[in-house]
């Protein structure tokens, strides 16, 4: 049964060049996984061998409380392209993901989850589809999937909004190391690393893969805690995007916007006061008003400009690192 569960969605014969089959790296967070380590190392191995893959494997170990990490490291004693680290408390598995990067030289990276939804037998397809000159492959669900109303409507709001051109972001994925030396991830943005990518210009493609059933333990992204939680996420990745850079269009347009209305208000008061009734409920609100407006106006005003130094900075750091990674 393993071996039927372990089978891509398409099992063509995957060839690589040597520099693909050595140089990469399988980073795997996981949390409180340790039923499913067994089966993990053993179908990793397998993979490895009937491929040829000469690569490392990274188990982020993310604070796990059962015994992850002693059960990674028992059951993977004899294979030294496994590697175990661990956090000394839960971070995330965008922390998870930075930290088995930071531990290994290899230029391609597969992001791949320890729960086994996905076959191990992927890996060689996504290191594939990397060799075409793709920046990034992103892995598309296909199968029964508990969260796919919530997944789908997730999946198109970031097509909407960002132009990204895959239809699943939450999956299994393989990168070149450069993506992720120029994207910068802040914690539960790795939801996100696509189109943070896609902005910087990386090129992006996508492959169907069959999602198997969970076979022990339970999901850690569930809730509707999750919800609310990836819906300001959105909200935040959308403002750093189409703000960040000119902050003054979101806060200088807003203050003037702002300020103008106030002066529209304080004419019409004018004009009220000479020619017009007395509003019944007096001038005094409409003053109150005026006032309101014109100094919420100026401070969203004067908040621009200092968002500009931020951007500003941002920018001149962003250009120290490009000519440190070029030295």
């Amino acid at each position: 049964m393993t071996e039927v569960l372990n089978r891509p969605i398409a099992a063509p014969e995957t060839r690589l060049p040597p520099g693909a089959r050595r140089d990469f790296a399988v980073v795997i967070p996981a949390y409180n996984e340790v039923e499913n380590i067994p089966d993990l190392v053993r179908e990793l191995r397998s993979t490895f061998e009937r491929f040829g893959l000469e690569g490392e494997v990274i188990l982020v170990d993310d604070g796990s409380t059962d015994g992850t990490a002693e059960a990674a490291r028992r059951e993977a004693a004899s294979w030294d392209r496994f590697r175990v680290v661990s956090h000394r408390r839960n971070f995330g598995k965008t922390e998870a993901l930075l930290t088995g990067a930071e531990e290994t030289n290899a230029s391609r990276l597969v992001l791949y989850d320890a729960d086994l939804q996905h076959a191990t037998d992927e890996i060689p397809r996504f290191l594939a589809k990397l060799e075409e000159g793709w920046d990034i492959v992103t892995g598309r669900k296909v199968g029964r999937y508990e969260k796919g109303l919530v997944s789908g409507i997730y999946n198109w709001l970031n097509r909407r909004l960002f132009g990204v051109p895959v239809s699943d972001l939450n999956s299994m994925k393989a990168f070149r190391r450069e993506v992720l030396d120029e994207v910068l991830l802040r914690h539960d943005w790795h939801r996100f690393f696509v189109v943070l990518a896609h902005a910087r210009g990386f090129s992006v493609t996508e492959i169907d893969i069959a999602l198997l059933p969970r076979r022990h333990g339970e999901s850690k992204y569930s809730g509707r805690s999750r919800i609310v939680i990836g819906l300001l996420d959105l909200i935040s990745v959308a403002f750093f995007l189409f703000f960040a850079r000119k902050p003054m269009l979101l806060f200088g347009l807003s203050g003037l916007t702002l300020a103008s209305l106030g002066v529209l208000v304080g004419l019409v008061t004018i004009g009220l006061r000479i020619w017009g009734p007395m509003p019944p409920f007096g001038f005094r609100p409409l003053l109150y008003l005026v006032i309101l407006l014109e100094v919420v106006g100026m401070l969203l005003f004067g908040f621009g400009f200092l968002a500009e130094l931020v951007a500003q900075q941002h920018a001149e750091s962003e250009a120290w690192r490009r000519r440190e990674r070029r030295r």
